[in-house]
């Protein structure tokens, strides 16, 4: 027998518009602009008060940080100096250190437990390969000469820049690097200069590393430009850094 029964035929929901009736909407919340305008500015303000807060935190343990480096850098380049007293250089002479007005700079001088003058020390700085380059250096006012040499910081690339720091071939420049002043006692007899690797013939040349010239030539720049300015200013102010002591070191 056939089986008469019809298909089921699947039902589909039908919309039908009715004229004269309209039909809702809902559309999504939106956040007002001065609802978010004002949570970036919040946010903003909050970003701002924490990082000054920390700032205002770390500052004091920066600067201590920073004292403490300077003074161990001092004690490093003016050998046996076991005490350091800090003077402001400005181009008008030497002041106190108290007396710092933003116009110059801080230089201090190394003496020994019988308060004899060794040596000054200077900073300095010049642009290397990778970034600005910072030196403290010595001067003997007696010798006239710089004696020694520190690197404070630097971005140089690691094993050629910073051979400046181990090199002691290099670090020989420094032993006895002439820095006597010109007749007019205003600059340099001879501007210290970087030489050629194995090229040195003149005490106020420095022989430059091979491998490392950039760097090499930036700490000459960097002691040479600090000398040429502030050696003058020192000659100028001996009374104030040896007030007991004779220029060639004897005491009253």
């Amino acid at each position: 027998m056939s089986d008469n029964t019809s298909p089921e035929i699947p039902l589909t929901d039908i919309t039908v518009d009715i004229p004269g009736e309209q039909t809702e909407v809902k559309q999504a919340p939106t956040t007002p602009a001065f609802a978010m305008f004002r949570t970036l500015v919040m946010t903003a303000l909050l970003s701002g008060f924490l990082v000054v807060m920390v700032v205002q935190w770390a500052t004091p343990y920066i600067e201590a940080n920073q004292k403490a480096a300077t003074e161990a850098a001092v004690f490093n380049v003016v050998k046996g100096a076991s005490v350091s007293k800090a003077f402001y250089a400005t181009d008008n002479g030497l002041l106190p250190a108290e007396q710092a007005d933003g116009n110059g700079i801080m230089i201090y001088g190394g003496y020994d437990d019988s308060d004899r003058l060794l040596g000054i020390a200077l900073p300095g700085v010049a642009n290397g390969y990778a970034g600005p380059v910072h030196v403290m250096y010595a001067y003997q006012p007696d010798q006239k000469a710089i004696i020694a040499y520190q690197v404070l910081t630097m971005t140089e690339t690691p094993g050629l820049g910073d051979k400046v720091l181990t090199d002691e071939n290099f670090l020989a420049n420094f032993h006895q690097l002439d820095a006597r002043l010109a007749s007019d006692n205003n600059q340099l007899a001879n501007a210290i200069v970087t030489v050629k690797s194995g090229t040195k013939t003149q005490p106020w040349e420095i022989d430059a590393i091979s491998g490392a010239t950039v760097t090499s030539t930036t700490i000459g720049v960097a002691i040479n430009q600090s000398a040429q300015r502030w050696l003058p200013v020192i000659h100028r102010s001996m009374d104030l850094l040896m007030p007991d002591q004779e220029p060639d070191g004897e005491t009253n």
